[in-house]
C-alpha cells in the first residue's frame, strides 16, 4: 500500500512538471519557418486622427478589385494609429470617440474583410491597463474580443502610444495567452517596447527602427536617379532572421522605382509580413497596378519555400544577395547602386542551392520578365542589372505554368485562373526581335496585337516589331563634363525657373501629379476618399485650395511639431501657369492673426514679371482682402512677406474673374535676394535624340550644406526649372516633415521631343561657401529604356 502511494505521489508529480513545462512553451504567433503574411496597413492614409469606417469600406474596395481583376490576395489589413489607441492615449471600443469612427462597430469591417479573403489587424499600445483591478480587466477582454470576436490576426504594439509599465507585464502576458487561444497565430509586432518578462509573448522586433516613408524618414544618402536609392541600400537582417519588421514599403511619396523597393521586401528579406505596403497605393498609375499584383501574386505561389534563405557571395552577386527555396527552385535577388550597368554570374548549383539535375530553367522575373534559357546543373549564366534597381530571377527543375517567352523580355499584366493570359512584350523602338512560347503545350490559342498565334502555340519562332523611331545610343548614360564658370548674370532667374517650376505641396500631391488621372473607380473612389477627408484638407497642404472658391480651405507654411520648413524665411510666390492680362490680382485672409506678420492698413510689395529675368515693384494695403492693382500681362508673382494663413486669390481683368485651373503656388523656397551663389559650373550638350519620358538626372556629388545648390537648364535659350529633387523639396507634408540633407542632391529635369537638336545648358549654382567642393554630372535616362510594347494574349487548356 506504501509502494502504491509512493508511485501514485511520483505519478502526480513527473504529471505536474510535464504540465508546467508546457505553460512555459510560448508559442509567439509564428516562427522563423512560418510563410509570410501578405500585409497592407493604413499608416498614411490616415495619421494619429485614425481611420473610419467610410474610409475602411473605400480602401476594401479597392483590394477587392485588385482581387478580382489581377488575383491579388492580402493576408492581413491593419489599421494603424488612431483606430482604438493614439499617440500618448490608450482608447475603448465602448467611447465616444471609437463610436464616431466606426458607427457600426468592427462588425461590419469584420465581415467585408472576411467576405474578400483576409483578417484585421491594429496598432496599439502594450499598457492600457488602468490603475484599478476593474480597469486591468476591461482592457483584457477589450483586446481578447478583438481574437474571439473578429479573428483578428495581428498587433502592432508601439511605445509612441506609451510604455508598457513593469508592474502590468503580468496582465499584459494574462491579455496575449487569452488572445492566442483564439486567435493562435496571432502576431505580436514589438515596436521599441523594451519588454522583459513578456518579451517571448511577441512576434518581432522592428529592424533598424527605420520607418519608410520616403523622403521623410527615409532618404537617399547618395546621388541616384530617383528618390529609393536609400532604400534599396539597406542591408540584410542578421542571420536573415525573419521574426522582425522592416515595417514594409510606403507607396505614398516619391513613388518611381517602388516595384525594386518591394521586390528586396518580399523576397530579399521575405520577413514575417511580405509583402507589405502601407500609404496609398492608389496613387500608382494604372499601368503601375498589374506589377504592384504580380509581386504578390509570385509571392504568394512561392512563400512556403521562400522562409529558407542563403546569402549569396557579395563578390560575386553584389551587395546583400540572397537566394531562397529548396533544391528544385531558387529565387534570387541581386541589386545595382551604381551608375552604371552591372553584370552578374549566376551559377546554377550549390552556390545556390540548387541541386543537381538537367533542365534548370532560369527565368528572369523583375525588372522585367524573361526566360533565359535551359540549363544543365553548373552552368555560369550572366545577367545585367541596371542603375540603381533590384532584380528577381527564378531557378527552377519544375514545371512553369505562366508563358514562358524567349528572345524579348515582356510584362505579365494578367495571370488568373480560369482567364486569358495578358502579357506585352517589350522591345526597343524600331526594331525587330524573334520570339517563342517554351511552354505551349499549356495553351490552346493566342493573339499576337489581334492576329492569331498559332506558330507560337507550335513551337516556333515569330518576328515581331516594335514601332517608334530607332535609337542609337544607350537610354541611360552620362552627358557632357561640367566645368566651373564665373556667376551667370542671370543667376536669380536661374534659381527663381526651378522654385517656380517646383511647389511645396504635400508630397502625396506630387505622386498624384506624378501618376495622372485614373480610369478606374475603385482607384478614383480611393484617392477622393484620402484626399477629401477633414484633416487632409484643414492642414492647408495643397494649393489648389487657395483657388477653389471657399474661405474654409487655404494653403500655409506648415509648422508641426513646431518645426519650420520655410527656407531662410521662405517667400509666397505664385505662378499664373502662362502669360496672362490681369487688371487685379485679390488675396482674401479670415481674419487678423491669420494675416500676420502683415498688419493691417499697412504697405507691402510684391514683385511681378513677366519671364523671370526683369521684375517691377508694387505696392499693396495689407488686410483681410488685398487688392493688388496690375494692369499688365505677366505671368509671375513673389511676395516679399506673406500673410500666415492664406484662404483665397483671385483675379479680374477688364471686371471678369480670370480662369485660375492652371495657377499654382509656393510658400517655403527663400526669397531671391537671401540666394547669391559664390560659385558656379555649366554642362552643354545637344541631344540628337530621345527615348520616351527621359529625364536629366543632375548629380552633385559630395557636401553642398542644407539647401545649398540649386540646378536650372536653358534650352535653346529658354529658362527651364528642375520640378523634382532628391531629396525632397520642403513640402508642407501630409505628416511629419520633410527629411533634409547636406550633400548629394540629385536634381530631375524631364525632357520631350522638343528637346530633341536644341542646345541644352545645365547650371549648377552652389550657396554655401563652406562647402564648394562638388562634383556635379549629369546623366540621362528613360524608366523602362524607352522600349515599345506589343500586346499578346494566351487562352489556357
Amino acid at each position: 500500500m506504501n509502494y502504491m502511494r509512493l508511485y501514485c505521489v511520483f505519478f502526480m508529480m513527473l504529471l505536474f512538471t510535464k504540465i508546467s513545462v508546457a505553460q512555459e512553451t510560448i508559442y509567439p504567433g509564428a516562427n522563423e519557418g512560418t510563410p509570410s503574411k501578405a500585409q497592407y496597413f493604413s499608416w498614411i492614409n490616415n495619421t494619429n486622427e485614425g481611420a473610419t469606417e467610410e474610409q475602411t469600406m473605400i480602401n476594401f474596395d479597392f483590394f477587392e478589385w485588385l482581387k478580382d481583376t489581377y488575383g491579388m490576395q492580402l493576408d492581413i489589413y491593419a489599421f494603424d494609429a488612431g483606430a482604438i489607441d493614439g499617440k500618448r492615449f490608450y482608447g475603448s471600443i465602448n467611447s465616444e470617440r471609437f463610436d464616431g469612427q466606426f458607427p457600426h462597430g468592427f462588425d461590419p469591417i469584420y465581415e467585408r474583410a472576411k467576405s474578400i479573403g483576409f483578417r484585421l489587424g491594429v496598432w496599439g499600445g502594450p499598457d492600457g491597463f488602468g490603475d484599478t483591478p476593474e480597469e486591468e480587466k476591461r482592457r483584457i477582454q477589450q483586446m481578447v474580443s478583438l481574437c474571439r470576436d473578429y479573428d483578428f490576426a495581428l498587433f502592432k504594439f508601439d511605445a509612441v502610444c506609451g510604455p508598457l509599465r513593469p508592474e502590468k507585464e503580468d496582465a499584459f502576458i494574462e491579455m496575449m495567452e487569452q488572445c492566442r487561444t483564439y486567435s493562435p497565430d496571432l502576431i505580436l509586432l514589438n515596436h521599441r517596447l523594451g519588454l522583459n518578462k513578456a518579451k517571448p509573448y511577441a512576434t518581432t522586433f522592428l529592424w533598424g527602427g527605420n520607418e519608410t516613408y520616403i523622403d521623410v524618414f527615409m532618404t537617399n544618402n547618395t546621388t541616384a536617379p530617383h528618390h529609393r536609392a536609400g532604400a534599396l541600400a539597406r542591408g540584410l537582417v542578421p542571420g536573415l532572421k525573419r521574426l522582425t519588421e522592416d515595417h514594409g514599403v510606403c507607396i505614398s511619396s516619391c513613388l518611381d522605382y517602388w516595384d525594386d523597393d518591394l521586390i528586396l521586401q518580399a523576397f530579399n528579406r521575405s520577413l514575417i509580413l511580405a509583402p507589405e505596403i502601407y500609404g496609398n497605393p492608389w496613387l500608382l498609375s494604372d499601368e503601375e497596378f498589374p506589377k504592384l499584383a504580380r509581386i504578390y501574386n509570385i509571392h504568394r505561389k512561392y512563400k512556403d519555400i521562400l522562409t529558407k534563405g542563403m546569402a549569396l557571395p557579395e563578390d560575386v552577386y553584389g551587395p546583400d544577395a540572397v537566394s531562397r527555396g529548396d533544391q528544385n527552385t531558387r529565387i534570387i535577388t541581386v541589386k545595382n547602386l551604381s551608375w552604371s550597368d552591372k553584370t552578374y554570374t549566376i551559377r546554377l548549383d550549390q552556390e545556390i542551392g540548387i541541386n543537381g539535375s538537367d533542365g534548370i530553367k532560369l527565368i528572369q522575373v523583375h525588372p522585367n520578365e524573361q526566360y533565359l534559357g535551359s540549363y544543365t546543373f553548373g552552368d555560369e549564366v550572366k545577367v545585367s542589372v541596371p542603375p540603381f534597381r533590384s532584380a528577381l530571377f527564378i531557378a527552377t527543375t519544375r514545371s512553369y505554368e505562366t508563358p514562358l517567352i524567349k528572345g524579348a523580355p515582356y510584362q505579365i499584366i494578367k495571370d488568373v485562373p480560369g482567364e486569358t493570359v495578358i502579357l506585352d512584350v517589350l522591345g526597343a523602338p524600331d526594331s525587330k526581335r524573334v520570339i517563342s512560347l517554351q511552354n505551349p503545350e499549356l495553351f490552346k490559342s493566342g493573339i499576337v496585337e489581334g492576329k492569331s498565334a498559332a506558330k507560337l502555340l507550335e513551337g516556333q519562332g515569330v518576328k515581331v516589331r516594335f514601332k517608334g523611331e530607332g535609337l542609337k545610343l544607350p537610354t541611360h548614360r552620362k552627358l557632357n563634363e561640367f566645368e566651373e564658370i564665373p556667376i551667370p548674370h542671370d543667376s536669380d532667374a536661374l534659381y527663381e525657373a526651378t522654385v517656380f517650376a517646383a511647389d511645396n505641396n504635400a508630397l502625396e500631391i506630387r505622386s498624384l501629379h506624378r501618376s495622372g488621372s485614373t480610369e478606374i473607380p475603385q482607384v478614383q473612389k480611393a484617392r477622393d476618399a484620402f484626399f477629401n477627408q477633414r484633416v487632409f484638407v484643414e492642414r492647408g497642404i495643397w494649393d489648389k485650395n487657395l483657388f477653389d472658391g471657399n474661405m474654409e480651405t487655404g494653403f500655409w507654411p506648415s509648422r508641426k511639431y513646431n518645426i519650420d520648413q520655410k527656407i531662410k524665411g521662405g517667400a509666397f510666390r505664385l505662378n499664373l501657369g502662362e502669360l496672362t492680362a490681369i487688371d487685379q490680382l485679390i488675396i482674401k485672409v479670415p481674419d487678423d492673426f491669420s494675416l500676420q506678420p502683415l498688419l493691417t492698413g499697412e504697405a507691402n510689395y510684391v514683385e511681378v514679371s513677366k519671364d523671370l529675368n526683369e521684375w517691377k515693384q508694387l505696392s499693396y494695403i495689407a488686410g483681410k482682402t488685398m487688392s493688388i492693382h496690375i494692369n499688365d500681362t505677366i505671368q509671375y508673382l513673389r511676395f516679399k512677406e506673406q500673410p500666415q494663413r492664406i484662404t483665397e486669390i483671385e483675379g479680374l481683368y477688364q471686371d471678369r474673374p480670370l480662369n485660375r485651373r492652371n495657377w499654382r503656388a509656393s510658400n517655403l523656397f527663400a526669397y531671391s535676394n537671401q540666394m547669391k551663389p559664390v560659385k558656379a559650373w555649366k554642362s552643354s550638350f545637344v541631344l540628337e535624340e530621345l527615348a520616351g519620358n527621359s529625364y536629366l538626372s543632375i548629380a552633385l556629388n559630395g557636401k553642398h550644406g542644407i539647401e545649398g545648390a540649386y540646378v536650372a537648364a536653358k534650352i535653346d535659350g529658354k529658362l527651364v526649372g528642375a520640378p523634382d529633387r532628391a531629396v525632397s523639396y520642403p513640402s508642407n507634408t501630409w505628416e511629419y516633415v520633410n527629411a533634409k540633407a547636406d550633400s548629394n542632391y540629385t536634381y530631375y529635369i524631364p525632357l520631350d521631343d522638343s528637346c530633341i537638336g536644341k542646345d541644352i545648358e545645365v547650371y549648377v549654382m552652389a550657396y554655401d561657401k563652406e562647402h564648394l567642393e562638388i562634383r556635379p554630372e549629369v546623366w540621362i535616362s528613360s524608366p523602362n529604356q524607352g522600349k515599345e510594347k506589343i500586346r499578346i494574349e494566351f487562352e489556357r487548356k
